[in-house]
């Protein structure tokens, strides 16, 4: 990388880190070095009566106060943050104090990641900290951190940025505290989800990502190729479908966590690619389902909180069970005064407009019905909540209600105004899912880009025969949302989608070139921002020489500073 690309820090760590080499001080060493204490942990254990502790740490340098002969630096560590005390005579008891005077002083900056070997002791000022008594450099950061900083619990210069905090989410880990938390919460709750399913005896799998046939859910599909076979390929929307092969397999209960992909809409609770957790077990129905599931999310807010309440921005959310159910169409008719039990497609499009609700020649009924519940209903219900027997249109892979043919059995959990989780007693009629399917087909022939596949396959193992299976699909990444008071999904997830960075717009250097000005120069006039020809119109000549010059001496060119008449002349030639 040409040194004039970088910043004036970036040139000067670049500088440190070769004068690290050149006293025989490796930046990048290749050793194991060996820790046995983390920086919580040692505030935690620490007695002022016990006998000296040795420890020995790494991590990365926080903050630095350097008074002579003795000076303080904070060591961030996967944990948190200690207190280190280095003194001159203890890091270099011989006669060569190179490493306190030049490596520690001089070479290191914050963000270096450094091994310290010592012992723990509080200072006259009260803090647990670590008496150095060995320092290691282990790696050398060639970028600067941003400087958080705090002060009377009020944070000054932060690292806030949304844009810059996803698409960098390794500064905002190192920088910003309690990201790391919601991280370490996540793992948490996968674990706790895994327990409870284990314990009942049922099976973590795995299914295609790439499938031939984008089925188990309405949503649009990415689309791919495979060159070997020379065939479409998609990623996967859902994995419902292979996950029920399994249980017409033997298999009595089967879940996975699955990474999903889906064409559609971004936004503070959708991300193209989520991942979601779907269960099946056989010889169960929906009314057993909504027991089990209010049971495993009461057992994870115990194990990730040690209560059941979570706060949601001002909201206070109790996962304690039980949870409420409500009908779909007692629902739309609690909130809408109308009961839509009955209409057909034309009726449900008078109640759209009769309630200012959008609507198009591509949905049929259940689309319709979904949408009056999505804009009239669904954000109402902010305690769990279970909503109930939906109607056939809106359910194509659900058993119809035992009681209610135009009924499916199926709920949808809604938590903070937002679908949780979506479970079925499965329908394992093979001819009933045939004609579902089929109707599927009607409706992406009429233009519904959403409707599901026709999925041979799955209807043959149908036919083999199902047992009886209740199914449950939950979003995780909303799961965590909810676990962690975040409101939107970016939070939860390491590295959420983005746009393309944006990139400047520079002209390339032939377009310089034309203008008489040696290729050589184009990287310090892009450097003092002048990044197309057009900004060198109108120029003052003496002193765009005068900014180049500089920069020659400044980054060390080498190059022969350009005359008055030159610089004259670029920018003559520019102006015309």
């Amino acid at each position: 990388m040409n040194l004039i690309d970088l910043s004036e820090q970036e040139v000067i760590r670049r500088n440190s880190m070769e004068q690290l080499r050149s006293i025989g001080v490796e930046p990048y060493p290749a050793a194991e070095y060996v820790t046995n204490a983390y920086s919580n942990e040692i505030k935690a254990s620490f007695k002022d009566d016990a006998d000296r502790r040795p420890v020995q740490i790494a991590g990365r340098i926080m903050s630095r106060r350097i008074m002579g002969k003795a000076s303080f630096m904070e060591l961030q560590d996967s944990e948190g943050r200690i207190q280190v005390y280095i003194t001159r005579d203890d890091i270099c008891p011989g006669e060569d104090k190179e490493l306190y005077n030049t490596v520690f002083k001089k070479l290191l900056d914050i963000g270096d990641f450094v091994g310290v070997k010592g012992f723990v002791f509080r200072t006259q000022m009260g803090e647990i900290s670590i008496h150095a008594e060995e320092l290691t450099v282990l790696s050398k950061s060639l970028k600067p951190l941003p400087v958080v900083k705090v002060k009377d619990g009020v944070v000054f210069d932060g690292f806030t940025d949304p844009e810059m905090r996803y698409r960098q989410r390794y500064v905002d880990l190192i920088v910003n505290e309690g990201v790391k938390d919601i991280f370490i919460k996540r793992t948490k709750i996968f674990n706790s989800m895994r327990e409870f399913f284990n314990e009942r005896g049922y099976i973590e799998v795995d299914t295609p990502v790439l499938q031939s046939i984008p089925g188990g859910a309405s949503a649009r599909p990415f689309v791919t190729h495979h060159n070997a076979l020379d065939i479409p390929l998609y990623l996967r929307i859902a994995n419902e479908l292979y996950l029920k092969r399994l249980i017409v397999g033997g298999f009595e209960g089967v879940y996975e966590f699955s990474r999903n992909f889906r064409n559609e809409g971004m936004d503070r609770t959708h991300n193209p690619e989520f991942t979601a957790m779907e269960i099946y077990v056989a010889y169960k129905d929906y009314n057993w389902m909504m027991a089990f599931t209010e049971q495993m999310l009461e057992k994870i807010c115990m194990d990730v909180h040690g209560t059941t309440k979570v706060k949601m921005g001002e909201k206070e959310i109790d996962f304690k069970a039980p949870y409420k159910r409500v009908t779909m169409i007692d629902s739309i008719k609690e909130h809408t005064g109308i009961d839509i039990s009955g209409m057909n497609e034309d009726q449900l499009r008078d109640v759209c407009k009769q309630l200012n609700i959008e609507q198009d020649e591509t949905m049929g009924k259940g689309k319709l019905i979904d949408q009056i519940f999505g804009e009239k209903c669904e954000g109402l219900y902010i305690q769990p909540t279970f909503i109930t027997d939906y109607p056939i249109e809106m359910s194509p892979l659900t058993k119809k209600h035992r009681t209610n043919p135009e009924l499916t059995e199926r709920f949808e959990l809604m938590v903070n105004g937002k679908e949780l989780a979506n479970a079925y007693s499965e329908l394992n009629d093979p001819i009933d899912q045939r004609a579902r399917f089929e109707e599927q087909l009607r409706l992406s022939e009429k233009g519904d880009d959403e409707a599901m596949f026709i999925d041979n396959d799955f209807l043959r193992a149908l036919e083999y025969g199902m047992p009886p299976t209740s199914g449950m699909g939950i979003g995780m990444d909303r799961l965590v949302m909810f676990m962690t008071g975040q409101e939107s999904i970016q939070e939860v997830l390491f590295f959420p989608q983005m746009r393309p960075e944006k990139t400047i717009k520079k002209d390339s250097a032939d377009k310089y070139a034309a203008l008489g000005i040696d290729e050589a120069w184009v990287p310090a006039l892009q450097k003092a921002g002048y990044l197309t020809i057009e900004t060198l119109k109108g120029l003052n000549p003496n002193k765009l020489r005068q900014e180049l010059c500089e920069m020659n001496k400044k980054y060390k060119l080498e190059l022969s500073n350009p005359t008055a008449e030159e610089v004259e002349a670029w920018i003559a030639n520019a102006d015309k």
